[in-house]
């Protein structure tokens, strides 16, 4: 028998993560960029996963949980890449919902009024690095926690 809430944990720990990126953007004003955005998919899976773990604790849950976390270290170090200049960022911009409908005026009252932003600049960094960087720190970390919860002997 193994003790599970360390992946509990690393679940909460996408959890907190969601909630910083959440509050730059709602409360600090920074939109995301289409890499930002693909970075919190994982953890949002991470975060189901710590919960489903707490309730099922099983090892292909165990694995899941920690393959998402590193899946957003992934693409944060990708995110990295294409702020330092690395690597070239998506070509595409993230856009939503159906525009077959919209009027032309109307259509180009959604493209003006849609905030650009960049994969490749950094809006905020810390210690020399950026919110994707990190990311790819936090997520690995949050990887390692949900495979210690593998070796952790069960609590007393």
């Amino acid at each position: 028998m193994r003790d599970w809430s360390l992946a509990f944990v690393a679940g909460m720990g996408s959890a907190l993560l969601l909630a910083a990126a959440l509050f730059f953007e709602m409360v600090m004003g920074m939109a995301p960029c289409t890499l930002c955005i693909w970075q919190r998919w994982p953890h949002a899976a991470a975060v189901a996963l710590g919960v489903l773990a707490w309730v099922a604790p099983v090892l292909p849950v165990i694995l899941a949980g920690a393959a998402a976390a590193a899946t957003s270290g992934v693409i944060g170090i990708y995110h990295t890449g294409v702020e330092r200049g690395w690597f070239d960022g998506p070509a595409a911009c993230a856009g939503g919902g159906d525009i077959s409908r919209l009027s032309a005026e109307e259509l180009l009252d959604r493209i003006l009024a849609a905030p650009v932003v960049r994969c490749d600049e950094v809006p905020w960094e810390m210690l020399g690095l950026s919110m994707a960087s990190w990311n790819v720190v936090a997520s690995f970390g949050l990887a390692l926690l949900w495979l210690a919860a593998l070796r952790r002997p069960p609590a007393c």
